[in-house]
This record gives C-alpha cells, sequence and structure tokens, in this order.
C-alpha cells in the first residue's frame, strides 16, 4: 500500500466503538456528545426548526453529523475503544486548542477544525 493510500485511509476509522454508526447516527452523536437543539442548530448553521434526526433530517445537516461520528470514532481508536476516556477528552478543555474543550468546538461550528486538529495528531503532527 502506497503512502497516500495509507494516508487516506487514517482518516476513516476501523471500528465503532462508541456505537454512532448503528441506527440512526445523526441522533447517537447528538446524545454522545450532550448536544441540544439549539447547539446543533448554531453549530451547523441551521434552523432550530430545521434540527430533527428522521427521514425529513435536511441533508447537510445529516453528512456533517456523520463527519462528526467519524471524530469522535477516530477519537475512540486512540484510546483504544475506552468510551469513558474518549467521553472526557471531548468533554475537557485542551489547550492545544486553546483552553477549549473538543465539544466545545463542535458547538461553536468549528468541527472542520477539530478534525483537521485530530488528523494531524493521529498522524503524529504537531500543531
Amino acid at each position: 500500500m502506497s503512502a497516500i493510500q495509507k494516508k487516506i485511509l487514517e482518516t476513516v476509522p476501523t471500528h465503532d466503538y462508541l456505537h454512532l454508526l448503528e441506527g440512526n447516527t445523526a441522533k447517537n452523536v447528538v446524545d454522545f456528545l450532550h448536544l441540544s437543539r439549539n447547539d446543533v442548530s448554531k453549530a451547523m448553521g441551521v434552523e432550530k426548526n430545521s434540527v430533527r434526526y428522521d427521514s425529513h433530517m435536511p441533508i447537510e445537516l445529516k453528512q456533517r453529523l456523520y463527519e462528526i461520528a467519524n471524530i469522535c470514532e477516530l477519537m475512540a481508536g486512540y484510546f483504544n475503544g475506552d468510551i469513558k476516556k474518549t467521553e472526557l477528552w471531548f468533554n475537557i478543555k485542551n489547550p492545544a486548542l486553546g483552553g477549549v474543550s473538543p465539544r466545545d468546538m463542535i458547538r461553536f461550528g468549528r468541527y472542520k477544525k477539530l478534525e483537521k486538529f485530530i488528523q494531524n495528531a493521529l498522524a503524529g503532527i504537531n500543531p
């Protein structure tokens, strides 16, 4: 496998430790991160009355929550599937993120920056 192929595959977890991909992924992510409808609305840039987790969910909301599920699973892999450590990591302030918790990065709509930070950290690239 080439270095490029390996790098591409490192962006997708090889596991589902948090079980976010089973059933209703969007709702599972929101529950795991303890996000309110208001949090999701602000983070994803959608109207609060559009925040729903059924077949009528806006496609862009669903896609973003899948991306966040991916972020969560990458971190769960780093912690060897330890759900408590993963949950703790998302909820405590991180000096490398400017003293903001990863959960708050998501709440503030900065999940792409968080994703890049995680991918770099897992690849051994310092911020």
